[in-house]
């Protein structure tokens, strides 16, 4: 029984959680900066400077995550990447498209004289839309089972909307730790303004999620496990309460608790994705392929995890010591 466990459901059971948790941490650490891309349509030209400046030593570390996630799906799951990546060909290749957008106009941004940077910031918030919208789109058809019609389309963009708040959310609380004075009190109207947003879109999915499938729905409102698994929306819709309380009494005198707001964002993005894993476990497409017929042959999958032992903890120590050294508030509007 030993022998089964290790070789044919442990290893792809260890992927899945790798490639779940790259997912969740790329969302957290991008989201905020694609969110800033996305918010800086409503800064003035100076602000846009200081807010480029609070990612700037973060930015590459942040983008390592997604293509970790990519990484571990073609090897460890090729059969789910190729059904995956075809059946979203378009969108992967737009969101591409948005991602080298957004790369060029940053580094260009700080290379040309002042009449031109206009120019590249409009780029870069067009790059951070696309790719936010991209995402989002990708998700509802995710959630959808990759169907074609009607109803999964529209539900596709208007998740594809909801992940935009829920980037600009993150983001303008990222903006209310690093940042200060009048961009810090536009960032805390922002971070309301999404809140709303993103919680309708938590509420869109939690509501349709176990209406496409009588699996989920089973799942989630059978007993015992209705019971055992109302922490996850409670606490989430009390941290969304305490999170719009905060944002109310932002910010406080000598900018304490500054950090709390993005902490409880964080918190409210982990239960959410936490939802959602329940939901298909353990299918990596929804009600069609689990994650032992998607995976690799487990020889493939021992000496693949030996290089992860050894990358994952150097990017994680690297995002570490990066956000170590780069902590506190911005001191320059320059992120060179």
């Amino acid at each position: 029984m030993m022998t089964f466990l290790t070789t044919h459901h442990l290893l792809p059971l260890i992927f899945a959680g790798l490639l779940g948790f790259s997912i969740l941490v790329y969302v957290i650490l991008d989201g905020y900066d694609l969110g800033i891309g996305i918010l800086m349509g409503g800064a003035k030209d100076e602000e846009k400077d200081k807010m480029l400046a609070t990612v700037s030593p973060f930015w590459d570390a942040n983008e390592t995550w997604l293509v970790l996630a990519v990484g571990i799906l073609l090897v460890g799951f090729p059969e789910a990447n190729g059904m995956i990546l075809g059946e979203l060909y378009i969108p992967t290749a737009i969101m591409l498209t948005g991602l080298i957008l957004r790369g060029v106009s940053f580094d260009f941004r700080s290379k040309v004289k002042d009449e031109h940077k206009k120019r590249w910031n409009r780029l870069f918030f067009a790059g951070s839309l696309i790719t936010s919208l991209t995402q989002g789109y990708m998700l509802g058809s995710y959630i959808m089972g990759l169907q074609h019609s009607i109803s999964v389309f529209l539900f596709a963009c208007v998740t594809a909307l909801c992940l935009v708040c829920g980037y600009c959310l993150i983001g303008a609380c990222w903006l209310i730790l690093k940042s200060e004075g009048e961009l810090q009190q536009k960032a805390i109207g922002w971070a309301k303004y999404a809140l709303v947003g993103s919680t309708g879109g938590i509420m869109l999915v939690s509501i349709a999620t176990p209406f496409i499938s009588e699996r989920i729905f089973k799942r989630w409102f059978h007993l015992p496990e209705m019971l055992l698994l109302f922490p996850i929306p409670a606490i989430t819709g009390a941290l969304i309460l305490f999170l719009w309380f905060l944002l109310n009494k932002m910010p406080r005198p000598n900018d304490n608790y500054a950090w709390l707001p993005f902490a409880t964002t964080v918190g409210i993005f982990c239960l959410c994705f936490q939802g959602l894993a329940y939901s298909f476990y353990p299918y990596i497409l929804p009600d069609s392929l689990t994650i032992w017929k998607a995976a690799s042959d487990n020889a493939a999958l021992g000496i693949i995890l030996a290089g992860v032992v050894v990358v994952l903890p150097c990017i994680i120590g690297y995002n570490i010591f990066a956000y170590r050294i780069f902590k506190g508030k911005i001191s320059s509007t320059s992120y060179y």
